[in-house]
């Protein structure tokens, strides 16, 4: 045991580093982008698997379509029209309810009531003729009144916004649901917090029974899955439309916060659920809901307003239902991404929500999950260590194959009978990840095919460098020389979890494919020299062999070419079924010592130094700042009226003792827009304010930013720190230098 042991410890300590590194996502110490994404796909088939191919017929969602649109006129219709609906729908057609997926929050003036009240004032003050037509004519011409009466006495629900914008907050909110003093501190701390709104005019809030939120909460891919059962704001707690609505039809009962079946101890942080009269909503530690989907657009009926407006609907078909006005119309843009569509109505999502809890079922995911999550991957990783330590190919493929549809069956089987959402991913790259290690390990360390590989290898010579060097031997030298150069690292993000997913064809087909492409960008266009392939990274650099005063320049402009040519690569290796690429890339320029290095078996034409040192450093910082190209201070220096950039940060790279400036280049300074000059500037303005710890104002430039680039990285990082700082204030002689521990 001891012999195997020994003999098979490299894919031992790979298999156990795998482990242990899905064990720390698990548990949330460390995020994998990749398989966030994964967990979301393979959620995204549970739900296309299960879904419910038949109408429900109780909720039914009145349109505001084109054809609507076309007959009423465009939105926003007058408010005489929509009270004419609210009559149309409880006089006529009887409904149990009617909420709205639009918010009022202006005035509606259209009848011209506001300038005859002026005339009133003015030129007709004295006319009393004048006075009391228009003392009779207001309750008529007073549109949002009318409106008001129609919702007043009514089951009504309107819809209105949260957002994160402080200095947006137009209308009334309604009673909040929850006060912040009422949750325990593990769900306080991860609700979604807005500090703005847009809510409606005063008048329609107090005439409406009630109103909810119409905010979702997209995930990581922009797909929305959940939506925030209780989001707060000012320190009280506000329901969605949905939740509004179902309470309005069931006597306003309170919400609940209710604990995980058979958890009795008042000390048990976790809230898994929320109790609202009959219905009992599964809840994370967001206070958010998955949204149970039934199927895709079209799992409610839709009426088209104006029909029903004409009284063109039978009435069988609105009798005794729950209506939800809403719009399809693309030009009101009020459509979501979902798991069964990237172009879904908003509004069906409050339809499923409601059908959700008027059938008392929503996908769930107690917090006990994770324990059986780590529980499953400690088991799996065992078991399948112990078989596959000594296993055949074949039995190795069979092992994976029984464990893949194990947990898949186990899986499919909690989602089926529990509506459960187990997590799949990481227990599916374990299962995979091993057996790639295994079968590589087996396949390339014990066979002869592996070191006639590496004796191919090992000779590669760079071809661009030996044709220039035999096309003008006296012109250029290979001895070593101190020369001032620029170097460019790249490499692409994330490659291990990529590289896992392939098999060894297709891996070596990608990486062939794309570093031919930037080798093109780097070698032909901008008259680059690459240094040296490692894996899927690059490097290469500008002024030797051949002198090029304007190496800093010319490698700013390949980096930029090199992240067009992966955007142009992504649909290209979609059609063929492979993941989409993004390269990191770092340019530094300085003194360095250039020429044929290396022993007498094997030299190569590089180049060395402290700068070389810091280029690999700053490629690895455009992870943690999430940005696509940093470049150093001299490099920036060199060109900075060719290109417009950002400073990112005053950084302390691992190794060094003095911080650098690192900037990010957005374009060409003859191609930069309004609005990338202006974000620049913002980013700037707040970068001052958080080295002078005027935290304040550096969160309220952040935030701005933010809400034009919601998924930036580098606002979000920063508005992290900014949290950190305040609860641990820096040192007296913080200087703003951020330190990177890191290579």
């Amino acid at each position: 045991m001891l012999e195997a042991l020994k003999r098979y410890r490299w894919p031992l300590l790979l298999s156990i580093l795998v482990q242990v590194a899905l064990l720390l996502h698990v548990v949330g110490i460390w995020h994998s982008e990749p398989l966030t994404r994964l967990e979301y796909q393979l959620y995204d088939m549970r739900l296309n698997l299960t879904r419910q191919d038949k109408v429900d017929p109780r909720i039914v969602i009145l349109d505001i379509d084109e054809k609507s649109l076309a007959e009423v006129g465009r939105w926003p219709w007058s408010r005489h029209r929509l009270a004419e609906l609210m009559d149309v729908l409880f006089q006529h057609y009887h409904i149990k309810l009617v909420g709205f997926d639009v918010v009022f929050a202006e005035p509606d003036h259209s009848s011209g009531l506001p300038a005859l009240q002026q005339l009133a004032k003015g030129t007709l003050a004295n006319n009393p003729d004048y006075q009391a037509a228009l003392q009779q004519l207001t309750p008529t011409l007073d549109y949002d009144a009318r409106f008001a009466r129609s919702l007043s006495g009514r089951p009504t629900v309107l819809g209105y916004y949260l957002s994160g914008d402080s200095e947006q907050q137009s209308g009334q909110l309604p009673p909040p649901v929850m006060d912040a003093g009422q949750l325990p501190p593990s769900n306080l701390q991860g609700a979604q917090q807005a500090i703005g709104f847009g809510a409606n005019l005063p008048i329609l809030q107090k005439a409406a029974r009630s109103a909810g939120h119409f905010n979702p909460i997209p995930d990581l891919d922009g797909v929305t899955r959940r939506v925030a059962m209780l989001s707060g704001f000012n320190g009280h707690y506000y329901e969605p439309l949905s939740l509004a609505m179902y309470r309005s039809l069931n006597g306003q009962p309170p919400v609940l916060l209710e604990k995980p079946a058979g958890v009795g101890s008042d000390n048990y942080a976790a809230i898994d659920y929320l109790r609202v009269g009959d219905a009992r909503i599964p809840i994370d530690t967001e206070l958010a809901a998955r949204v149970p989907y039934r199927g895709p657009a079209g799992s409610f009926p839709y009426l088209s307003i104006s029909d029903v407006l004409a009284k063109r609907v039978p009435l069988s078909a609105l009798q005794g239902r729950i209506v939800l006005v809403g719009t399809t119309a693309p030009g009101l843009m009020d459509l979501r991404s979902t798991p069964f569509s990237a172009v879904y109505p908003g509004v069906e999502v409050h339809a499923n929500l409601l059908a959700g809890m008027l059938d008392n079922r929503f996908p769930a995911h107690p917090t006990y999950l994770l324990g059986a999550e780590v529980l499953l991957l400690l088991i799996l990783g065992i078991v399948l260590l112990l078989i596959l330590i000594r296993a055949k190919p074949l039995k190795a493929a069979l092992t994976c194959l029984l464990a893949v549809l194990l947990v898949l069956g186990g899986n499919l089987w909690l989602w089926r009978q529990e509506y459960v959402d187990m997590p799949l991913a990481a227990s599916l790259a374990l299962i995979a990840a091993f057996f790639i290690i295994h079968m590589t390990y087996g396949y390339f360390f014990e066979s002869r095919s592996k070191r006639q590989l590496a004796g191919v290898f090992g000779q590669y010579v760079p071809p661009e460098l030996v044709e220039k060097m035999s096309a003008d031997p006296e012109k250029y030298t290979m001895e070593g020389d101190s020369r001032e150069l620029t170097v460019l690292f790249s490499d692409v993000q994330g490659f291990t979890s990529i590289a896992e997913q392939l098999d060894p064809q297709q891996l070596t087909s990608l990486i062939n494919e794309f570093l031919t492409e930037l080798s093109t960008v780097i070698r032909q266009q901008h008259l680059g020299t690459i240094d040296k392939y490692m894996g899927d990274c690059i490097m290469a650099f500008w002024g030797a062999p051949v002198a090029d005063p304007d190496h800093a320049r010319s490698a700013i402009l390949s980096a930029l070419d090199m992240q067009k040519v992966m955007r142009q690569l992504a649909p290209r290796f979609a059609e063929r079924g492979l993941p989409e690429l993004v390269i990191g890339i770092g340019i530094n320029s300085g003194r360095m010592t250039v020429g044929d290095m290396g022993s007498q078996y094997r030299k190569a034409y590089t180049v060395m130094g402290d700068a070389v040192n810091t280029a690999a450093r700053l490629e690895s910082l455009t992870r943690l700042y999430g940005v696509d190209i940093i470049v150093g201070e001299l490099t920036r220096n060199a060109t900075r009226k060719e290109f417009l950039y950002r400073e990112l940060d005053h950084v302390r790279v691992k190794g060094k003792d003095e911080p650098v400036t690192i900037y990010q280049p957005v374009c060409l300074a003859s191609e930069a827009s309004t609005e990338q000059t202006r974000a620049v500037q913002l980013f700037q303005q707040a970068l001052r304010h958080y080295r002078e710890q005027n935290w304040d104002m550096a969160e309220l430039q952040l935030l701005s930013l933010q809400q034009a680039e919601p998924d930036s990285t580098l606002y979000a990082l920063f508005l992290q720190r900014i949290a950190h700082y305040r609860k641990q204030p820096p040192a007296p002689d913080w200087d703003g230098v951020s330190q990177m521990d890191s290579k």
